[in-house]
């Protein structure tokens, strides 16, 4: 008599994924990631990083009803040792120990403080595990696609990661989530090719510091320039496809761009998995930014890309938020990106 062997999923995630119910009422579908303890991190009451955001996107989707047709899925915490996949040991302890340091002076009642990375970032108590959460929902969405258990995923979390160095917290971001995924899915999942798309206004700097030079991994990215970080050159290595554009650049200059130079590229690179960081700051109404995005663009890009994933990847994305700091266009763009993720329109 036959029998079948047991279904044994790959992963350092996977058992806090299969405990949650959400997995046991719907195992395949889109992915939405998120957790609490990212409300919680704060660097400042006028911080436009900051929790509202994600409480926009909730609000949204809620109110839209397109949450419903999600995977709602708690992020675990990312497991130290896969931390050094993109990070120096060193990068990795100075932000423990500046998070047990705010935690002592929090449990001696002294207040709970803040410490200051550079003048855009900082610590309070609850940053660490805030990180750790943007950081382990990167990953756990990576073996969730990667077992067949979800289709493609959302990670709703902050704080974002595309300009954090392996030795280096900046520009908002303390670890590189995206780069954390590239670097898991090889070392865990044994992906030979993962292409990393970033459509932020600003270059992913730190993204670009972890990944340049590595083999299997391509990124992909247009950004505002001149504009921060400030940093060149942009393509150091045959590996990086980093497109330059001028401030007040529309959406059919964007779509150019993803046209004309990234999808020959992806289609010839023949990704087995798709990781988006997914910033939405290039968005007209945005500050932050001075390009002229608009959500039919966002909805547009999540196609084609997903006509990329389904060509080479088994439809397999794994998009994480970066930037989006106009509530309302943050909100309305998540939903388009979504929208199209979960096959909705």
């Amino acid at each position: 008599m036959q029998t079948h062997q047991p279904y044994l999923p790959v992963g350092h995630y996977v058992n806090e994924l299969q405990a949650q119910p959400s997995f046991v009422r719907s195992p395949f579908g889109t992915g939405f990631f998120s957790h609490s303890d990212c409300h919680l991190h704060s660097m400042g009451a006028d911080h436009p990083e900051c929790a509202a955001r994600l409480s926009a996107i909730d609000d949204r989707l809620l109110g839209t009803g397109v949450v419903d047709a999600l995977v709602s899925v708690d992020a675990p915490l990312a497991k130290l040792s896969d931390l050094h996949l993109a990070h120096t040991p060193e990068h990795i302890a100075h932000l423990i120990e500046v998070s047990q340091r705010l935690s002592l002076e929090a449990n001696d009642l002294t207040g709970l403080g803040s410490y200051q990375l550079d003048p855009d970032t900082s610590m309070n108590v609850h940053t660490w595990q805030a990180a750790l959460r943007s950081a382990g929902a990167a990953m756990a969405a990576v073996d969730a696609v990667m077992n067949g258990v979800l289709a493609n995923a959302f990670c709703a979390t902050r704080p974002p990661g595309h300009h954090a160095k392996r030795d280096q917290a900046m520009g908002f971001c303390f670890l590189s989530n995206v780069a954390l995924a590239a670097r898991y899915a090889q070392a865990i999942h044994g992906v030979e090719r993962v292409a990393i798309i970033d459509f932020d206004v600003h270059h992913g700097n730190g993204t670009q510091d972890v990944v340049q030079g590595l083999p299997g991994i391509e990124m992909f990215s247009f950004f505002q320039h001149p504009f921060y970080p400030y940093d060149q050159p942009f393509n150091g290595s045959a590996n990086l496809h980093n497109i330059p554009v001028p401030a007040y650049s529309r959406g059919d200059a964007i779509r150019a761009v993803v046209s004309e130079q990234w999808l020959p590229a992806l289609h010839m690179f023949k990704p087995e998995l798709l990781l988006i960081s997914a910033g939405f700051d290039a968005h007209r109404d945005d500050d932050l930014g001075q390009l002229g995005l608009v959500e039919a663009d966002y909805a547009w890009m999540t196609q084609v890309l997903m006509q990329v994933a389904n060509s080479h990847s088994k439809g397999r994305i794994v998009s994480c938020l970066e930037g989006g700091y106009e509530l309302r266009s943050l909100s309305t763009s998540v939903e388009a990106h979504i929208r199209v993720l979960a096959d909705l329109d």
